[in-house]
């Protein structure tokens, strides 16, 4: 081989080997809390009907390899925002009798595992930290989808995901056993999050 064909076979693997690694290089996005809504349904009194809350402050980021169908998501919610939408069971919701707020004032769900299915994110395995308490949780993800920002032109993503948890196992379990039949709480999570712009020069 000439030494001009092996210097040019070197650009081209070289050039290759670049294209692969920004092809495969992973993508950050930051979530949109006004956007991005943590919610759960639990049982009240007998399981006659069923209260609903939200939290209402959160941040997060989620990081996505399409290429290698790898990701990350890491959420945090402020339990002292949570809202059921009656001032006074907000008020006893954040006493040391059910999540303590004062002792516990964030709760946590940090992804392990992202699982796709093609191109699309159909669950996610993590740890959900709650009260003060790790336990496994996976979110079953109903819709994924990212688009162009129509107003921030760059790409953003959303999903809807969801479980079923037992708060007891979390050491939440007032009224379990007396006025509520268990401690089954179905968590409910709507996100969004915006992709990061790149960074400019040094």
């Amino acid at each position: 081989m000439t030494r001009h064909k092996s210097l040019l076979l070197s650009a081209v693997v070289a050039a290759a080997a670049a294209s692969g690694a920004a092809v495969a290089a992973p993508e950050t996005y930051t979530i949109d809390s006004s956007h991005t809504y943590p919610s759960f349904k639990a049982a009240h009194i007998g399981g006659i009907s069923f209260w609903r809350g939200k939290i209402d402050k959160n941040s997060g980021a989620v990081t996505l390899d399409r290429a290698a169908k790898t990701g990350s998501i890491e959420i945090l919610m402020d339990m002292t925002s949570i809202d059921f939408g009656h001032e006074k069971m907000n008020e006893h919701a954040r006493k040391d009798d059910i999540f303590d707020v004062a002792k516990y004032p964030n709760a946590t769900y940090k992804s392990t595992r992202v699982v796709f299915t093609g191109d699309t994110i159909t669950s996610v395995e993590g740890n959900l930290t709650l009260h003060g308490v790790t336990k496994p949780v996976t979110l079953t993800v109903n819709q994924f989808k990212c688009i162009p920002h129509p107003f921030y032109k760059r790409e953003v993503c959303g999903a809807d995901a969801s479980a079923v948890i037992d708060r007891t196992e979390f050491g939440v379990g007032y009224g379990v056993g007396k006025t509520i039949p268990d401690g089954k709480v179905t968590l409910e999570i709507q996100v969004e999050a915006l992709k990061d712009e790149a960074a400019g020069p040094g």
